[in-house]
């Protein structure tokens, strides 16, 4: 399975909760200002590491991210 999240940057309060909790290390936060005035968390997967495992999400006390699942991915059956 591998995944991919989509962070809601007016949302985002770059608290770096989600940062930490990354098992693969896919997020850090932006060097870029939001135009709430925080630094955001930027989802960073050149090589598609993610599975999906939605941690960030869990830990993110704004609901600032969504995770989506690719399920046929991997070798899963069709």
């Amino acid at each position: 399975m591998t995944g991919k999240i989509a962070i809601n940057e007016d949302f985002c309060k770059g608290c770096a909760l989600c940062v930490n909790a990354c098992p693969q290390k896919l997020l850090k936060t932006a060097k870029h200002v939001s135009k709430t005035s925080y630094h955001p968390a930027e989802f960073v997967d050149p090589e598609g590491k993610c599975t999906g495992c939605g941690l960030c999400a869990l830990v993110c006390p704004d609901v600032a991210i969504q995770v989506f699942r690719d399920r046929k991915a991997g070798g899963e059956k069709k």
